[in-house]
């Protein structure tokens, strides 16, 4: 087997994927998914769906409501 990663995410929702012996850092933390690069890069795929960040799709939101 290849090298071992994991996917981590940030506060805003969005993914990265780290080596698997990497600290996570803060502001990052382990989403509990690990595998080849491969693997990782398709578990992203599937639940990141929308890349805005958090912050900005709830002000749309807020934005939205208030019309």
């Amino acid at each position: 087997m290849g090298d071992v990663y994991k996917v981590v995410v940030n506060h805003e929702e969005q993914y990265s994927i780290w080596p698997v012996d990497r600290a996570d850092v803060p502001g990052w933390s382990d989403a509990g998914v690990r595998g080849t690069r491969e693997e990782c890069l398709a578990h992203i795929e599937r639940v990141w769906t929308d890349i805005r960040p958090l912050s900005l799709r709830r002000r749309i939101g807020r934005e939205r409501a208030d019309r």
